[in-house]
């Protein structure tokens, strides 16, 4: 057996080959090989790994896998959690690959299982002798209890979601009309005073027309009576 490199260790390799989904690395030391994969190979979206690598090239690694298939034994190299400078580890945790994992990890669907209820009572109705209810509340029978579904919840905020906007509706057309009050009631308004004003101005006129015998006097200076002239008296 040679020796393998431990598990998260970092070491520098070659390039030995170039693929289209990564590259394979000599491992120094021993005649094994390992893969980086395209999405190891950079933080950001690698399409082509010819474009990062080529044949020959040192680049620093970290092995984050070995795994048993077919016989042989597959290593997991990963270029992006290593300065590629330096040799630093920059994942010292581990914490990206554990993310890296996680995503790989396929969910199972659980559509295809039937609910079944196991909570029914152990009773038998004697009009239509089904189990898991009373004669009382038996709905098989005319006049018998009726049961509705429940709505979902998605179904309960859509109708509360409709009934605020009714009411916000309902709010503006109130605001509207309250509005439309508001305005008529100045029209009114507006059309009494010009009235009131029109029949001022008519009484106004109606004054100036009568014959000035009847006017008012306003002079507030008392009248003189007019002087009479004396007649001078001839001497003879």
């Amino acid at each position: 057996m040679e020796p393998l490199p431990e598990l998260y260790s970092i070491f520098q390799g070659e390039v030995a080959a170039v693929t289209d989904y990564g590259a394979f690395i000599k491992i120094p030391g021993c005649r094994k090989q390992g893969l980086v994969h395209r999405t190891h190979m950079s933080s950001c979206r690698v399409d082509k790994p010819s474009e990062i690598v080529d044949v020959g090239d040192k680049v620093w690694v970290k092995l984050i896998g070995k795994e048993m298939k077919d016989d042989k034994l597959k290593l997991s190299l990963s270029m992006k959690v290593v300065h590629q400078g330096t040799g630093k580890d920059l994942d010292p945790n581990n914490v990206s690959l554990d993310q890296d994992e996680r995503k790989k990890r396929t969910f199972r669907d659980y559509t295809s299982q039937k609910i079944t209820l196991e909570a029914v009572l152990n009773t038998v109705c004697k009009k239509c002798g089904c189990k898991g209810h009373f004669a009382k509340e038996c709905f098989m029978q005319p006049g018998g209890t009726k049961y509705s579904l429940i709505p979902e919840e998605e179904e309960e905020e859509g109708a509360a979601a409709g009934r605020e906007g009714d009411k916000k509706i309902s709010q503006a057309e109130e605001s509207s009309k309250k509005r439309k009050k508001e305005k008529k009631k100045k029209r009114k308004h507006k059309a009494r005073q010009s009235s009131e004003s029109d029949s001022d101005s008519s009484a106004s006129d109606s004054d100036g027309a009568q014959p000035s015998s009847k006017r008012p006097r306003h002079s507030g200076k008392p009248s003189k009576a007019p002087k009479k002239k004396k007649k001078k008296k001839h001497k003879k």
